[in-house]
Parts: structure tokens; C-alpha cells; sequence
């Protein structure tokens, strides 16, 4: 399977009526790996950024999350493993693999949870692949 059909039919999926308005995955070297057409053009920093997060989480809350131009006030994640934000009545997941990032976005009507359940249990099969 191709990356951007892990996009496509994983993390663009329905749920419950609602879908991500972008998703991504990025390889823990700042390379697309694949991403809806809705992602936004991350810049380099900003992948290091979050990266630097999960190796010393509590780095990006004093800043923010920045995925290309929007930014989102950190919330609860899992230290090293999962990152949260929110923005206005939206915001966004991000799952950390062994070599990759997972990136989820949304706004309403989907949930908060809605968003973490498609992002983290993507993430966590391909944790388990050992990708």
C-alpha cells in the first residue's frame, strides 16, 4: 500500500458523518511522505520543532505548534508519543512513529476525539509495522 492511500483511506476517512480537513505523513527528517491536499506547506523548523517536543516534551507549549501558517496552543498529549493543539473550534493531532509523523487536522462539527481516534490508531498500527 502507498503511503498517500494511508492518507486518503485512513486519515481522510469518515467518521461518524465527519472527516480531518487535512492529514499528512511526514518522515522524521522533514520529507512528504504523503498528505492530503488540504495540508498546509510546513516549513523546516517547524518539523524540528515538533520533534524536539517529543524528545523534550513541554518545548513547544510556551510557543505554540505551528503547522504552516496557523498556530495552535499546545494541550494534553502523551509525553513522547502524542502532541495536541488547539485553534478556535478546531485543532490538530500529531502521532509520533519510529520514523514518522502523523499529522491530523480538524475542525468542527468532528471532535477533538474524533481526530485523536483516527490519528493515534493509525499510528499506532504503523508503530507496530516498525514504521
Amino acid at each position: 500500500m502507498s503511503w498517500q492511500t494511508y492518507v486518503d483511506e485512513h486519515l481522510m476517512c469518515d467518521i461518524e458523518g465527519h472527516r480531518l480537513t487535512a492529514a499528512a505523513i511526514i518522515g522524521q527528517d522533514g520529507n512528504i511522505w504523503a498528505q492530503s491536499a488540504s495540508f498546509p506547506q510546513m516549513k523546516p523548523e517547524e518539523v524540528t520543532n515538533i520533534i524536539n517536543d517529543f524528545n523534550e516534551p513541554g518545548t513547544l507549549a510556551p510557543i505554540g505548534l505551528f503547522i504552516g501558517t496557523a498556530k495552535y496552543m499546545v494541550i494534553q498529549g502523551e509525553p513522547g508519543a502524542v502532541i495536541r493543539g488547539k485553534k478556535g473550534s478546531g485543532g490538530c493531532t500529531v502521532k509520533k512513529t519510529s520514523q514518522a509523523l502523523i499529522f491530523g487536522i480538524y475542525d468542527e462539527p468532528m471532535t477533538p476525539g474524533q481526530c485523536n481516534l483516527v490519528v493515534e490508531r493509525l499510528g499506532d498500527y504503523l508503530a507496530e509495522q516498525g514504521l
